[in-house]
């Protein structure tokens, strides 16, 4: 098998601002919208959606997983094993007997209107627990699983990457974290599409301009960041602690392709709020944490931009600025209305602030783990 590079289109229409993209799952090539989530690892399809006993591909595990994100969405499954394929024609890669999590318990809100999800993080995320026999068909209730032998499954991209079917690197290209409502059919909005490249980044020419700016990654569990300040506009900069060894926690950030907000601990964007009515107009602050109002009431030359400060892998800063078209998502989630996408956490992120899509709306993303001993890095351009 030789590495290619599989450009996937994207789509923020159908989860309502996070981004998904088509695979084909099984002999019977079932299509499969799923989130793209550079937060979690675990690819599980919902299991109304595929019928893995027409699958002819499929073979049962006895591993069950069960899974909970940020937002509170949860969702408990059996693992096969099956054919997956990514991208179409040409422009696409099989690869047999993937790792899939088949989900036959879920909350309400956890798939929405996609079949699934697709987690590109580290196997440390995708753990599951070994049970006494087969689970599909389902049998094991939630505490049954949890008192199981806990293992670790590869996820996807480390499969198709370790096939040799891509390199160790992908990207995004996207350009809302909110749908834009700004036009009769926002499925042709070329504003609420992008990119995912499996296997690829800089030769993507087509999609950004200048240099890239280089992040390094401090744990392999997320995509793990050192976050060490935020300016507001011309501001002073406001310096971001570093995890303390109680916290337990890796790091002080993590960039998220699945959250499509920036969730930043609840002193920094206080801090931030307060910055904004700093820069000359307290009208500011009170509009940020109101978190939405009319366009009329939104003039965003008014408002200065937002730069994270990340630790650079090459010795170098990394400023990464959210400029207020970014951080204000108008026409969303109705025309007319622009909302914020920029959040306290109110204490409950643990001392973790989640740089979601609107960090990554701005730049052409790329997310290189072929470096630095497998932790890699996270590198930025400027999106054209």
């Amino acid at each position: 098998m030789s590495a290619k590079t599989i450009r996937m289109p994207i789509t923020n229409i159908i989860m309502d601002g996070d981004y998904t993209g088509e695979i084909q799952v099984g002999s019977q090539k079932t299509p499969c919208n799923v989130i793209l989530d550079t937060g979690s690892s675990t690819l599980a399809i919902d299991g109304t959606h595929y019928d893995v006993s027409k699958d002819k591909s499929s073979k049962v595990t006895d591993i069950a997983q069960e899974v909970g994100y940020a937002d509170g969405s949860s969702w408990v499954g059996g693992v096969i094993t099956t054919d997956v394929v990514a991208g179409t024609g040409s422009n696409s890669a099989s690869l047999p007997q993937v790792h899939v999590a088949i989900a036959y318990h879920e909350t309400k809100t956890m798939f929405g209107n996609t079949d699934g999800i697709l987690g590109l993080a580290y196997t440390k995320l995708n753990n599951g627990f070994t049970m006494p026999g087969p689970t599909i068909p389902p049998k094991y209730t939630y505490n049954e699983i949890q008192a199981g032998k806990v293992a670790y499954v590869d996820p996807y991209f480390s499969q198709l990457e370790a096939a040799g079917l891509v390199a160790n690197k992908f990207a995004f290209y996207t350009r809302r974290s909110m749908v834009n409502l700004a036009t009769a059919n926002p499925k042709t909005d070329p504003m609420n599409k992008g990119f995912l490249i499996l296997g690829g980044g800089e030769e993507n020419t087509d999609l950004y301009s200048g240099p890239f700016q280089v992040a390094r990654v401090v744990d392999d569990l997320y995509y793990n960041t050192n976050l060490k300040s935020v300016i507001v506009g011309k501001s002073a900069p406001i310096a971001v602690s570093p995890p303390t060894k109680a916290s337990g926690n890796q790091s002080n950030s993590i960039v998220d392709s699945g959250t499509n907000c920036l969730v930043l601990v609840q002193s920094l964007f206080d801090q931030i709020a307060q910055n904004l009515s700093a820069a000359g107009d307290p009208s500011l602050t009170d509009a940020i944490r109101a978190g939405y109002i009319p366009m009329s009431q939104l003039n965003l030359s008014k408002w200065p931009p937002i730069t994270f400060v990340l630790e650079g892998a090459l010795g170098t800063d990394v400023k990464l600025a959210v400029s207020p078209s970014t951080y204000w998502q108008t026409n969303s989630p109705k025309a007319g209305f622009a909302q914020a996408v920029l959040y306290g956490d109110s204490g409950q992120g643990g001392g973790v602030s989640i740089l979601g899509l609107p960090l990554l709306n701005n730049y052409f993303t790329v997310f290189d783990r072929s470096v630095d001993k497998g932790l890699g890095v996270v590198s930025f351009a400027r999106i054209k």
